[in-house]
């Protein structure tokens, strides 16, 4: 795109309400955060799996495909990675309740610029760079989970990397809640059975939900241990053009991650043994058999987390160190609610002397 084509996309989606800067509304579109490791296998399954931050797989019914997703690096047109999804056991026998594919899931309040479900309503465009081992048709989705809605597009991939430009219409019909719950998936879908594509795909406007309208003209990703996607400066913003994507600093990238998902130990660090840099201690306060602690997030969370704890060495689940009797001891129990900013937990086993030094390691979901 020329400059001069890319200021007139830009200005006619401010015209339209876009903003200058913070235009896109997908978290970590640029793939470079992956807090939980750079590889997840044995996807299809189980749905709600994460990969890359921010990126789930939707699984429905019974497969036996099975993927890999993969952060890569791929550099090309200012990005240095990639997501990628890698078929490992194919399934050439599509049952009609199947469906995978690959979702990101928006906040509510995060959306009210759109403006959707008024007259005042604003169209969104969605663009990706896109490619595979060959040539492949899938299908785009926003899906209104408020209100029952969506709007499904097809796509191409072909070998080469490829940027997707993808219109949706502004819809005047309900509208998104003002909250930190779940109102929008965006969903790409690359593998359905019939219950998903026997119906008319409604790609020019949003209609309610209809299972068989969803995932029309995909090729199925199992169809061969071949198969590859990759994808990557995924964007989702006001207006009818798609502009250049916004790239930001990987810091305010993965401080939008950690109000979801966020551990204790340094980033970059598989797990398998999570050492001392971050780790949380505990203090013996005047008793032998208890100990106290306090542990505050390192950004306030979307909601109150699910935390898991570990041991401050080999990264034992639901087990905290007593280091100066070298051995596991139970996790500590949340003293009070356990809250958006942190909470205070305490121990009661496993102590020696007040002298003991105790840690573990946390990690805190809050994911929509």
């Amino acid at each position: 795109m020329s400059k001069a084509a890319e200021l007139a996309a830009l200005i006619a989606n401010v015209n339209k309400g876009s903003s200058l800067a913070n235009k896109n509304f997908i978290i970590n579109g640029a793939m470079n955060v992956s807090q939980r490791g750079t590889s997840t296998t044995g996807l299809g399954s189980a749905n709600g799996v994460y990969s890359l931050d921010r990126f789930f797989v939707t699984v429905s019914g019974t497969t036996a495909g099975r993927a890999t997703i993969s952060q890569v690096a791929d550099v090309h047109d200012g990005f240095a990675n990639a997501l990628k999804i890698e078929c490992t056991t194919a399934d050439t026998s599509i049952a009609a309740t199947e469906l995978f594919g690959l979702t990101t899931r928006l906040e509510g309040q995060n959306l009210q610029s759109i403006s959707k479900g008024s007259s005042d309503a604003k169209p969104v465009t969605v663009s990706f760079y896109v490619k595979g081992n060959a040539s492949a048709t899938y299908a785009c989705e926003i899906s209104d989970r408020d209100n029952s809605r969506h709007c499904s597009k097809p796509f191409s991939v072909t070998t080469s990397w490829n940027r997707i430009e993808l219109n949706f219409p502004a819809d005047t019909t309900g509208a998104f809640d003002d909250d930190n719950a779940a109102s929008m998936d965006l969903n790409f879908f690359l593998h359905a059975g019939t219950n998903f594509t026997s119906g008319t795909q409604n790609t020019s406007a949003f209609a309610s939900t209809t299972s068989a309208n969803r995932a029309l003209a995909t090729t199925s990703f199992f169809d061969s241990t071949d198969r590859t996607l990759f994808i990557t400066g995924l964007q989702m913003e006001i207006g009818e053009k798609a502009t250049e994507f916004e790239h930001e600093p990987f810091e305010a990238t993965i401080a939008k991650c950690q109000r979801y998902y966020t551990m204790s130990w340094e980033y970059g660090n598989s797990g398998s043994s999570l050492g001392n840099e971050g780790i949380i201690t505990a203090a013996c306060v005047g008793n032998v058999n208890r100990a106290f602690g306090n542990v505050f997030w390192v950004t306030e969370m979307r909601d109150a987390p699910t935390v898991t704890w570990y041991n401050g060495s080999g990264g034992t689940v639901d087990k905290w160190r007593n280091a100066s009797q070298g051995t596991d001891i139970t996790a500590p129990s949340a003293m009070a609610a356990i809250g958006t900013k942190g909470y205070g937990f305490s121990l009661s086993s496993g102590i020696v002397a007040v002298t003991d030094s105790i840690q573990g390691h946390y990690r805190a979901v809050a994911e929509l």
